[in-house]
């Protein structure tokens, strides 16, 4: 039997994919009446890129190198009603943005269609469609829009390159290790991880997504593949034994591996050249969307972990 190759699906808002700072505001202070009207009056008005556009992009370029299959399926899942969105598939159209398939859910929560289409990551601004997905073990991120950061612009010799960060803690693994060092201090984070270098730590929420860019790039070989990503972690030796473990009982390598202790991320991020970056704590994703894309990983409701750090 023939081996099914590994394809990604992505399901991406109309906030993430296209500046949409304007029609939300309409929205928020005018309501969903005053929204509407304003998308019917500027609908041959072409959107401007949104922060999660250019990885889009980068990712749907994959497909060229898929041959006859496809590597990248992209799916607009928006709360927009299919009239309102009229102006947003005119921009997709205009920017040649290979995209077919739609949900628009008229309000309603787009939580039930991501399993349905077996998505493997969601972009979105609106937080409880997120919180949802990771609820339900699926790969999400709620997207910066706050920081007016530069994603679009050439980036010379990384143009071309799919580049994504991860954190570490609550992304890729589980939170079990955090939680220690929030309610018992580093010292006793840094002795559990010591004493469990051998011992992998569990698959969070971003594991999956990772594997299949792996399998991605496997499938497209080290010569080919525009894929890169990066680990940016917080943790620092010892505590970078049982990450490194981790990773290699996984099968998965990351490209580049950046263990700061402590340190802020935005200046690594920004050499990196990220498309996106992801992390569960707003401190990090707020500063780095000053450079790059980035989106704040909720913690699963049955955690409780975000009594700690908060939204």
């Amino acid at each position: 039997m023939r081996k099914e190759k590994p394809k990604l699906v992505i399901g991406v808002s109309t906030r993430a994919l296209f500046d949409l700072s304007v029609e939300n505001e309409i929205y928020e202070t005018k309501g969903v009446e005053a929204y509407c009207r304003y998308q019917a009056e500027h609908e041959k008005d072409i959107l401007k890129p949104g922060p999660g556009f250019r990885l889009i992009k980068a990712l749907l370029g994959l497909n060229e190198y898929g041959k006859k299959e496809k590597l990248v399926e992209v799916i607009v899942m928006s709360r927009n009603s299919p009239g309102a969105s009229l102006r947003v598939f005119r921009s997709i159209e205009a920017y040649g943005l290979p995209i077919l398939r739609a949900v628009l859910a008229s309000g309603s929560s787009l939580a039930p269609y991501l399993s349905a289409f077996k998505t493997d990551l969601f972009l979105s601004a609106h937080e409880d469609d997120v919180q949802s997905a990771v609820d339900n073990g699926i790969a999400a991120g709620i997207i910066c829009t706050e920081n007016d950061s530069s994603p679009f612009q050439d980036c010379g010799e990384k143009a071309d390159q799919i580049r994504i960060a991860f954190d570490g803690d609550a992304v890729l693994f589980t939170d079990q290790s955090e939680r220690i060092f929030k309610e018992k201090g580093l010292h006793a984070f840094s002795e559990n991880e010591r004493l469990n270098a051998q011992k992998p730590l569990e698959a969070g929420p971003f594991a999956g997504f990772l594997k299949k860019l792996s399998s991605i790039k496997e499938e497209l070989g080290p010569e080919n593949c525009p894929i890169r990503t990066a680990l940016v972690t917080s943790r620092c030796a010892p505590a970078h034994e049982r990450v490194i473990r981790t990773l290699q009982a996984w099968g998965v390598k990351v490209d580049e591996a950046f263990f700061l202790g402590g340190l802020e991320k935005r200046e690594v991020l920004k050499a990196f050249g990220a498309q996106i970056f992801f992390d569960d704590q707003i401190i990090h994703t707020l500063s780095a969307a000053r450079d790059v894309p980035a989106a704040r990983v909720p913690y699963p409701r049955a955690s409780g972990m975000g009594d700690y750090f908060g939204k």
